[in-house]
């Protein structure tokens, strides 16, 4: 499956994308995470579902650091992307 996400909160500069990398490669997934220029982090994620919605979990509460106060999640068709990176 894959899941898009866009995660509103403080974000930004406070090591979010790097947590979440490090949680998506501990559970095999593959996919992007980026800042965007609005302030929120953006991430799409591809592999099992469980997997998947476990992640989008742990981006609701995200690093020490992060103060996260929404996430949005919506569905995509996977497009079978072979690595997590940081954009």
């Amino acid at each position: 499956m894959r899941r898009r996400v866009i995660v509103h909160g403080s974000v930004q500069g406070v090591g979010f994308r790097m947590s979440v990398a490090r949680a998506a490669e501990a559970r095999s997934l593959c996919g992007w995470i980026r800042n965007s220029d609005d302030g929120t982090v953006e991430a799409v994620f591809e592999g099992e579902c469980d997997a998947v919605g476990a992640l989008v979990r742990y981006c609701e509460y995200g690093s020490g650091g992060a103060n996260v106060t929404h996430v949005i999640a919506v569905d995509e068709a996977p497009e079978g992307l072979t690595r997590f990176e940081i954009r």
